[in-house]
């Protein structure tokens, strides 16, 4: 019955769910599953966050409904945060709206801008709200690399020359979810050009902008390019800067004209989010950054062990420069089976989940994701689960039917 509403025989199955049911599986079972998947922060969220949350809770005031777009402080917070951490000025009253994270944002903001048929100039692969979000409004995905090369306009030129309708936005994402790719400002530069000239819509998802490495130069906004605010959203989220994942904070940031209809569309939808949360997120905003800091070398810590003790355990792979992943190659025997079969291999044989590259997106085949969300002794435990596995490659192979699963869309 449930596929034969329209919107949901436009989703394609959710590759994810097989090797979530064999983690479940596994674990009632007994089994010590180490989850490199999902990218879900496992690091406390600092405490003057919390202190601020709980000073708030329980107020009556604070218990009411809130403010769809955002109470004022936090808008201001944001626009405050653009403006240091990227030297945008930004109107907090007409240039800021809050979102349930960034996740929310960008599907609303499909909604608010997506006629049937409408064409979107996407990733691939890419973070599946940046197809779906356009798929469930009506519209139509052209798939772009992912990697911002020179090969990147050529085929955005491609795009617009061969596609009717004509384009109404491009997505992009940097540094990149799942491939960890970052951009430049050139890169953007030339970017808005190419917006500009065709008069499309960039939407860029920046919920990575503070998880960077090395002595990389933090990772810039398109905002930050001139005249980038005449065709831009950008969306952020305090799920990874502040570990705040399941508390639903992002913002949508940039055009006046987006982002009014980006509020009138979740004015009809949500209430926003607990006040309390806001008023804790504006703090986090506000406040000092050493746990923004602090979280960058957790993660760093862990990256470098991960690239050492994987690669020790014959998977090698180059050290990501951004983001709280690892976007690597299916290892030989291995490539022929495809990731989805791979990755539940994994789960079956070396107890680590990771997830299937074909997850997000046709192109991402023979790739699979691994999330930094385990401490560097859980790391170095799946490390060794998967030397004994690869050590083991021909006769686990011998015992394997590959399975191809393509329909991710």
């Amino acid at each position: 019955m449930i596929d034969q509403f329209h919107r949901i025989k436009r989703l394609p199955p959710y590759v994810f769910a097989e090797v979530n049911r064999l983690k479940a599986e596994a674990r009632a079972r007994g089994a010590d599953i180490i989850d490199l998947g999902m990218g879900n922060p496992d690091l406390p969220v600092p405490k003057h966050i919390l202190d601020k949350l709980t000073e708030t809770v329980g107020k009556p005031r604070t218990d009411r409904y809130s403010a769809s777009k955002g109470i004022p402080g936090l808008l201001r917070a944001q626009a405050s945060y653009y403006g240091r951490r990227f030297g945008v000025k930004i109107k907090p009253e007409t240039q800021v709206v809050a979102t349930l994270g960034s996740k929310e944002g960008f599907a609303n903001m499909a909604q608010a801008i997506t006629a049937p048929g409408d064409v979107v100039l996407v990733p691939n692969p890419s973070y599946p709200i940046h197809a779906f979000g356009f798929l469930m409004a009506g519209g139509v995905i052209r798939s772009v690399p992912a990697e911002p090369t020179p090969d990147y306009f050529v085929a955005l030129e491609r795009a617009i020359i061969h596609s009717i309708p004509k384009p109404i936005a491009v997505v992009v994402c940097y540094p990149a979810n799942p491939t960890s790719c970052t951009a430049s400002l050139d890169f953007y530069r030339d970017l808005v050009q190419f917006a500009k000239k065709h008069d499309i819509i960039i939407l860029s998802d920046l919920a990575y902008a503070e998880v960077y490495f090395d002595d990389a130069a933090p990772p810039p906004s398109v905002l930050q390019v001139p005249g980038a605010m005449d065709v831009t959203v950008e969306f952020t989220s305090m799920s990874k800067t502040f570990s705040m994942a399941g508390w639903r904070m992002g913002f949508a940031v940039g055009n006046e004209r987006l982002l009014a209809a980006l509020a009138r569309v979740k004015s009809y939808l949500d209430y926003g989010a607990y006040t309390p949360i806001q008023v804790a997120a504006a703090a986090a905003l506000n406040g000092p950054d050493d746990c923004i800091k602090e979280m960058r070398g957790t993660y760093k810590r862990r990256r470098d062990v991960l690239v050492e003790s994987f690669g020790n355990a014959g998977w090698d792979f180059p050290p990501p420069e951004a983001s709280m992943f690892a976007w690597v190659k299916v290892p030989e025997p291995y490539t022929a089976l495809g990731a989805l079969e791979f990755s539940k291999l994994l789960v079956e044989k070396a107890h680590v989940a990771v997830a299937p590259g074909m997850g997000f997106g046709e192109h991402g085949e023979g790739y699979v994701r691994i999330a930094l969300v385990e401490n560097e002794q859980r790391i170095r435990q799946a490390a060794r689960s998967i030397k004994r596995f690869l050590a083991q490659g021909s006769e686990t192979m011998h015992n394997v039917i590959p399975i191809r699963d393509t329909g991710t869309g």
